[in-house]
């Protein structure tokens, strides 16, 4: 359980220059629906990404009205294929305040979408939070709003949920970047067998600030503790919306991702980024991948724990758009010697 909070509490990071407070005279209004706590938050970054957060509606099978699904939409339209961005587990698009901005700098059209049963969505009619529901649910997102191949990004477990839909659903993944990949769990394990009331007193602790905090102490190569108390409150801000604790019991319970026998079945392009002091997840974990994904690259980031795109975003983004652009280059190239 441990392993999985440090990688939720990871999304509470951010570069130790970001912490000064917008000047209230040019914050917008934060959206109504993001918890009030959204208001103490110090993180500027963290704090203008929160104020592009939307709702749109997602119509999904599992539900009779559409799920008012909570997400970043890009600032910047683009031809080319559009960067997807997942996070990690019980986390939020938060986690993305770095590196989208600079994304979206560099000419990518660039989403940040938050995965069923985590962020700031409208789940209050409690839908299903199985590893089936969340697939179809970001199928009908994809669907309903992006419509193209994508670029699909996915940090830890995120990486899981990035594998599961590429291989589930390959026409709508053109390309795969895996960051401190989390794939070889197996599930939820014990935890999907705990009485209900055995779960929600979990996820009670899950959600608490002094293990989050610890669990972020974990996470990042170099943190301070002063700083480590802010970047919690914003990893943890989700937890405060009224549904969470019955969404996570229900994810918790129901198995979670499995998704060893995909690696092999994985037909796209995938780059793997990993930082070299990760203590979450094992580098050999990385170089296993690379050997069983049919067809990858990997890049670490060193003096770098277990996310890079929180604690290095600048090097994150750059091999990104270097995968990105080398690969579009190749085309190219093969197109003009037709």
């Amino acid at each position: 359980m441990l392993s999985s909070l440090s990688l939720s509490v990871a999304s509470a990071a951010f570069p130790l220059r970001c912490n000064a407070k917008l000047p209230a005279s040019v914050q917008p209004p934060f959206p109504p629906f993001l918890p009030r706590e959204v208001h103490t938050i110090r993180d500027p970054f963290a704090a203008k990404l929160a104020f592009r957060i939307q709702r749109l509606p997602v119509p999904v099978r599992f539900s009779e009205d559409p799920i008012m699904s909570s997400c970043v939409k890009p600032l910047v339209q683009s031809e080319e294929s559009p960067v997807v961005l997942l996070h990690g587990f019980d986390s939020s698009c938060l986690e993305w305040r770095y590196v989208m901005p600079l994304l979206e700098e560099s000419g990518f059209e660039t989403w940040a979408i938050d995965i069923l049963g985590w962020g700031f969505s409208d789940l209050e009619k409690l839908p299903p939070c199985d590893v089936v529901s969340k697939r179809e649910h970001f199928y009908q997102f994809w669907k309903s709003y992006i419509g193209r191949p994508m670029i699909l990004v996915g940090p830890s477990l995120g990486s899981a949920v990035a594998i599961d839909f590429a291989v589930n659903y390959p026409e709508a993944v053109e390309k795969l970047v895996l960051i401190g990949a989390s794939v070889y769990a197996k599930g939820t394990g014990k935890l999907a067998t705990l009485p209900r009331a055995v779960a929600y007193a979990g996820v009670n602790l899950l959600k608490s600030f002094p293990l989050r905090t610890y669990a972020t102490k974990l996470t990042f190569k170099n943190i301070s503790f002063s700083n480590s108390l802010d970047w919690t409150n914003v990893g943890r801000l989700h937890c405060l919306m009224p549904w969470w604790d019955d969404a996570t019991v229900d994810f918790m319970t129901s198995g979670g991702y499995n998704v060893t026998s995909l690696i092999g079945k994985v037909k796209q392009k995938t780059l793997i980024i990993w930082g070299e002091n990760d203590r979450i997840i094992s580098n050999k974990f990385a170089v296993q991948l690379h050997c069983e994904l049919p067809d990858a690259i990997i890049r670490q980031i060193p003096n770098c724990g277990h996310l890079p795109h929180l604690e290095r975003p600048d090097s994150t983004k750059k091999l990104i758009v270097e995968f990105v652009q080398r690969e579009a280059k190749k085309l190219s190239q093969c197109v003009a010697q037709v």
